[in-house]
């Protein structure tokens, strides 16, 4: 099938598919599947939330399920006890599920690993009994800088079972980024890689480290695990280089796991965000496994005793925190955790994945889905998929063009799709269709999960009833909210709490539909205001990409003397479709005739490639930066920096 041909089905698709039921032998056998679970949460959300706490092990029950008196910073389970550690090994092992995979490890060279629930506790206690024979202790931070290896989940369970609070940092960031990061928490380690492998490519990691740590005089030992036989940098005579075969393969396998107040912090993960210093999010320990326990349970319909599950992402995002180490081990499933990229060697190594572990739920990125519709529909067509029961989408708003071609590609037809809106703050899963209940429509993250409360305001906090589009809110605690910035309460509360006094604002706009759905038009700042009214980028977006010609695309807005802001479009080709002013005006009429003259963009760039992140994100301040020819900020998390050298060049020459 050609390129045109592939968009001409796809149109066909999206056409037909106008929402989507979930099949009746899903539901009868969903985790959930009586939609009054909704109402009940809603009556009382503390008596819910503390039914899921009462699923997990706890040393010292709580007295008090919430305490709300000091807003914004909440107490969950306030007098409980528990180990986050715990949760996720020991329990298992004690009801006679060790012999269960944990993890299915593959690298991108091929190398393979199996690795037991009850193998991963043994691991989890050596490299925990390791971490204390270097001093750590409860309360210090140690720092993380690995590739996606087993080793990775072991460290952070081995932090969260001494009581050290651990922060990973992407095995990808910059020095910089990696040291202002450990200055920030005064990280009294670095548990790090020599190196790792990505598309073939050896990335030496240890170098990284060590520009980072030569300014941080608070670290006190660099714990190195080599992979391999190690590929990347060795001991480069500092003494606080220490080596992973000398401090804890020689530890026993088992190890007194801290006891933990619920509010005790349990990692800190920093987020970027668009100017100034990284604002490292602080978790703590009951509230969050409550969280990450109930939404992994629910949303994904785990069935731990045959389901495989695979979430995409890396452990140094949040997806990777709460979708792969703490929420689906403290379900106790079966994972797959890949070191590599989804390219390599073949465009096909995902569906070549999922079908010989037979993965039944699979959770990935919009970006990553879009790129799969670029390599074209003979990738997964080639595999067998049949194992897959449910699909999810993570990171971004997902376009109905890409969640229809994953639903019939990927999912056969008759896997349900839950698009899933959340984010390093929240902890866990806000917004989400429920499997067994919702039926879906493409692009839509539907409903609140049971519990939580998102509402929509205007600009001066007034409420948006029915259908219509504002400012999306949640407006009452939910266990694995965030509960500060590290060392910065006073940014905390200007940042999240300050837009509506006692009502969370993630910053982040959306509409809701007749039928009382939300679709999420992502983050505020990429929202437009063109001649007075209000333009997400997504739509603009969603309109491009259902172009036959388009396969992908992102929306900026530049100023505009006469309208305030206006529309500027950076689009990748399907393959076939040549570049050039014609067909930048026809994909402008596109834009115009489905939404509307004001949403018609004022120019049109092609480019071979968008700048994204390595999870996979568009990097649309990036391109604000290009547009108005601004000096590029800081673009230490790009997948490929060199991107934005060609994207300068050509906006220059005005090509479009």
């Amino acid at each position: 099938m050609t390129e045109t041909q592939q968009s001409t089905a796809l149109d066909t698709l999206l056409e037909e598919t106008r929402s989507f039921t979930p099949p009746r032998e899903f539901v009868a056998q969903a985790n959930v599947n009586d939609p009054e679970v909704y109402a009940r949460a809603d009556a009382d959300f503390e008596s819910w939330w503390e039914g899921w706490a009462k699923k997990l092990n706890w040393d010292q029950p709580w007295t008090k399920v919430l305490d709300w008196s000091n807003a914004p910073y909440a107490k969950w389970f306030e007098g409980g006890k528990m180990n986050a550690s715990v949760q996720c090994l020991d329990r298992h092992v004690a009801d006679g599920n060790g012999t269960r995979v944990a993890f299915h490890w593959e690298g991108e060279s091929g190398d393979v690993r199996t690795l037991t629930y009850a193998d991963m506790l043994a691991e989890v206690s050596k490299v925990a009994n390791g971490l204390r024979s270097l001093g750590i202790q409860k309360g210090d931070r140690v720092a993380i800088y690995m590739p996606m290896v087993p080793e990775l989940a072991m460290t952070v369970l081995a932090c969260a079972r001494i009581g050290a609070i651990f922060s990973v940092v992407f095995a990808g960031f910059s020095s910089t980024s990696l040291k202002d990061r450990v200055q920030d928490q005064e990280a009294k380690a670095v548990v790090c890689a020599d190196a790792c492998w990505r598309r073939g490519k050896v990335l030496d990691l240890k170098v990284v480290v060590d520009e980072a740590v030569a300014d941080c005089p608070s670290v006190e030992n660099v714990l190195i695990w080599k992979r391999g036989d190690g590929i990347g940098t060795a001991a480069t005579g500092d003494p606080r280089d220490v080596y992973w075969d000398d401090v804890v393969v020689p530890q026993p396998t088992d190890c007194l796991p801290e006891v933990m107040d619920a509010e005790d912090i349990l990692f800190i993960l920093y987020t970027s965000g668009t100017t100034g210093k990284p604002k490292g999010i602080v978790h703590t320990t009951g509230g969050y496994m409550t969280g990450a326990y109930a939404t992994t349970n629910l949303v994904f319909d785990l069935k731990p005793e045959k389901d495989v599950y695979w979430c995409t992402a890396d452990i140094g995002w949040i997806t990777g925190h709460t979708y792969i180490v703490f929420g689906p081990m403290a379900n106790g499933v079966s994972q797959v955790l890949y070191e590599g990229a989804p390219d390599f060697p073949q465009q096909d190594r995902f569906w070549a994945l999922i079908e010989k572990y037979q993965v039944s739920v699979f959770y990935t990125a919009p970006t990553a889905i879009r790129a799969f519709m670029k390599w074209g529909d003979q990738h997964p067509a080639a595999h067998d998929l049949s194992s897959l029961r449910l699909l999810g989408s993570v990171g971004e708003p997902i376009n109905p063009e890409a969640w229809v071609w994953y639903l019939h590609h990927i999912g056969g037809g008759k896997c349900p799709i839950v698009d899933t809106w959340w984010q390093t703050e929240t902890g866990g899963i806000m917004i989400t269709p429920l499997p067994g209940i919702t039926t879906t429509v493409p692009g839509s993250a539907t409903t609140p999960f049971p519990g939580i409360s998102a509402r929509l305001l205007d600009e001066e906090g007034n409420e948006i009833k029915g259908a219509g589009g504002g400012y999306l809110v949640l407006d009452r605690p939910w266990p694995a909210m965030l509960r500060g910035i590290w060392g910065d309460n006073a940014r905390f509360e200007e940042a999240y709490w300050s837009r509506y006094p006692g009502i969370y604002f993630p910053g982040d706009g959306a509409k809701r539909d007749e039928q009382g759905f939300l679709w999420i038009l992502g983050r505020v700042d990429d929202v437009m205001n063109v001649s007075g009214h209000r333009l997400s980028t997504m739509e603009i977006e969603s309109a491009l990409v259902s172009h036959e010609a388009v396969a992908e695309a992102a929306v900026i807005g530049v100023p505009h003397e006469l309208k305030g802001q206006a529309p500027v479009g950076f689009v990748i080709l399907r393959s076939g479709f040549e570049a050039g002013p014609e067909l930048a005006d026809e994909l402008r009429k596109h834009v115009g005739t489905l939404i509307g003259g004001l949403a018609r963009p004022e120019q049109v760039h092609f480019t071979p490639e968008l700048p994204k992140t390595r999870s996979g994100k568009i990097m649309r301040r990036l391109l604000r930066d290009v547009a108005e020819g601004k000096a590029i900020g800081d673009t230490t998390t790009l997948a490929d920096p060199g991107v934005l050298a060609g994207l300068q060049a050509d906006y220059e020459k005005g090509d479009s």
